[in-house]
């Protein structure tokens, strides 16, 4: 049997709140059952967004709230060199190639070529419904697929250009946790994956596989949202050159309705306003977990 490790990885761009303590309290819960290792990866890839006294705030919070990692943490924004390498492993390959696409260009021609998404069609195992149907939603970033304008342009690299690689029309297939079996097929679902924006920010997709792998994760424990990117992932993670992908448990969220769910912008729920109340840790994940309880639509 393979060690069990997992991470907690928050991304410094808002306070932690409730629906990271949900995450913690089943990353911690499950590697603890399994005496496991729990790392802690600050993913501040987004150099325009992550503030260095936001992730103050988020450790000084686990740490009252007594969620203790079994290592230092690990700053996305410090593995620049890591990721590099990995890049040239699928330049080799032949599979990376520049991209001058925008996100709105990407989305504009999803919407022209009718593939708005449905929640069934990402794979995500909650869904909102109108009239019994299920509800189309407005495209976002982690459900655009990208439709290959750019993969036989030749585009030289440089700035102000992103980068993607080619996927394989691969079916990928893995027994969640949770969930059970699921059948994921990336190339239809987003297209070949963008690795490094238009910015130059290693995107969430290349830098959580690349650190899974570096690291010898074993057990990737994430909510529901980042169900539809276990396939494309393991998919990466192949073309890397991991020969065994992790096991994945894909946990409820906090819903806010049956499509939004809680996020950094809920300052009521943050855990330093919380803590400014009285709360203490326990009122604050008794708190958490019933939320996610009630948020069953």
């Amino acid at each position: 049997m393979r060690d069990i490790i997992s991470r907690f990885a928050p991304a410094p761009t808002g306070y932690l709140h409730l629906g990271h303590i949900v995450n913690a309290v089943y990353v911690w819960r499950e590697t603890r059952a399994r005496n496991g290792r729990i790392l802690l990866r600050i993913e501040d890839h987004d150099r325009q967004r992550s503030r260095p006294e936001l992730e103050a705030a988020m450790l000084e919070d686990l740490a009252w709230l007594g969620f203790a990692a079994d290592e230092p943490p690990v700053r996305q924004s410090e593995r620049g060199d890591i990721y590099e390498k990995a890049l040239e492993r699928l330049r080799q390959r032949g599979l990376v190639y520049a991209c001058r696409c925008t996100r709105a260009e990407i989305a504009a021609a999803g919407e022209r070529a009718g593939v708005g998404r449905l929640r069934s069609d990402v794979g995500r195992p909650f869904q909102g419904r109108q009239n019994g149907e299920p509800e189309r939603l407005a495209l976002h970033e982690s459900d655009l697929r990208y439709p290959g304008t750019c993969a036989d342009l030749g585009l030289p690299e440089g700035p102000g250009l992103g980068l993607r690689v080619r996927l394989e029309p691969s079916v990928e297939r893995f027994v969640d946790l949770r969930h059970g079996p699921q059948t994921q097929r990336p190339s239809q679902q987003c297209g070949d994956l963008l690795l490094r924006d238009r910015d130059g920010n290693w995107t969430y997709q290349f830098a959580a596989t690349v650190d899974d792998y570096v690291h010898g994760v074993t057990l990737v424990i994430r909510g529901d949202d980042l169900l539809a990117s276990t396939g494309r992932q393991m998919q990466l993670a192949r073309l890397l050159g991991r020969a065994e992908p992790p096991e994945f448990l894909h946990h409820p969220l906090i819903m806010k309705s049956p499509t939004q769910k809680l996020s950094k912008s809920d300052g009521d729920t943050g855990i330093g306003e919380l803590r400014a109340r009285g709360w203490t840790p326990a009122q604050v994940i008794d708190a958490a977990m019933a939320m996610v309880k009630r948020s069953s639509y």
